[in-house]
This record gives structure tokens, sequence and C-alpha cells, in this order.
């Protein structure tokens, strides 16, 4: 989860990611697992100059017991985002998410739902789904929540917290929860 605290600096961020993008001759969206190593640090780069943090409760699914997440991917999904959500240390108040929308419609509408069921009232004032190739903040989630990732997979990769360490370094980690 990346968290911005002013709406005009997720602006002002977006609008340097689209500017890199075209410097870089991109035509594709940013995606962690896509790009090479050489975007990655410009990305991270360009982005670590604005007022975001970031957020992320990291899941090794072979320790999830609860058969339901275990076999319905739906039901893991809206867990986790709540769980994420949930215990946000006072952070949200009348917050605006905006999630990767990649879902049918019928799963975006029965997260939305479940969100407003589980979280506690004036924590979110409105949930918007948007797709990742069409939205900048969307590509910044899947590149910061890429090098958390990464940092976790030290044995099968050179460099593994090299982008997580970038993130730290410039103060963007607010928390990253283990879950257990």
């Amino acid at each position: 989860m990346v968290i911005f605290d002013d709406e005009a600096v997720a602006e002002q961020t977006s609008a340097a990611i689209a500017a890199l993008r075209e410097e870089l001759h991109l035509k594709a969206e940013f995606k962690f697992a896509k790009s090479h190593a050489n975007v990655k640090d410009a990305f991270f780069e360009c982005v670590c100059h604005y007022g975001f943090r970031v957020r992320a409760l990291v899941v090794d699914k072979s320790r999830v017991y609860s058969g339901n997440l275990r076999t319905h991917k739906e039901m893991f999904y809206n867990y986790f985002v709540k769980l994420l959500l949930e215990h946000d240390n006072g952070r949200l108040v009348g917050a605006r998410i905006k999630i990767d929308g990649s879902g049918n419609r019928q799963f975006r509408q029965e997260l939305n739902a479940y969100l407003r069921r589980q979280l506690d009232a004036g924590k979110v004032r409105k949930i918007t789904f948007a797709e990742s190739h069409r939205d900048n903040l969307i590509q910044l989630a899947d590149m910061a929540a890429g090098a958390i990732l990464r940092s976790y997979r030290a044995d099968d990769r050179a460099q593994a917290g090299r982008w997580r360490a970038v993130l730290a370094q410039h103060g963007k980690l607010g928390d990253v929860w283990d879950f257990r």
C-alpha cells in the first residue's frame, strides 16, 4: 500500500512517473517483475523525491491454515487487504483507496462491500479500482511491492534487497508486516 498525505503530491508523483516513462522511451507500464534493473533504478530514483510511505503485509501462503483462505483466491485477497487497512496505526481517516482493478466486476463489487462492512466507519471515504496500465500510482504500488517481495527471495536472486534498501534509505518504508 502506498500512502500519500497530500493529494497534490500524489498527482505530482504520477506526473513524474509519466515523464520518466517518456524519458526512458517505454511504451508499457512499470511492472517490477518485467522491468530491467536499470529501469528499476531510474524508477526508484525518480519517485523517492516525493512524499509517500509504503506499508506492506507479506504473507507466506504455506503458513495460512484457513481452508477457505487457501482455496478461495478472492477470500484470501479480501481478508489480507482488510488486515492491511485495518491495522493502520490510525493513519487512515476519510481515505480514498485505489486498488488494482484487474479482477472481474463481481469481485470488485464484493471486495468493496466487504471492506465497507469490515472497516471502522470514517476510515475510508471512497474505494475505486484502476487498471494498472492506465494508472501511474498503481504502478508505483506494484514496483514497491515487487521490491519488498524480491527481498524475501534472497536465495534465488542476486541483490535481492537492493530496491527495498533504496526505499528504506529514503524513508519510504513505513511498515512491513510479516504475517505469521
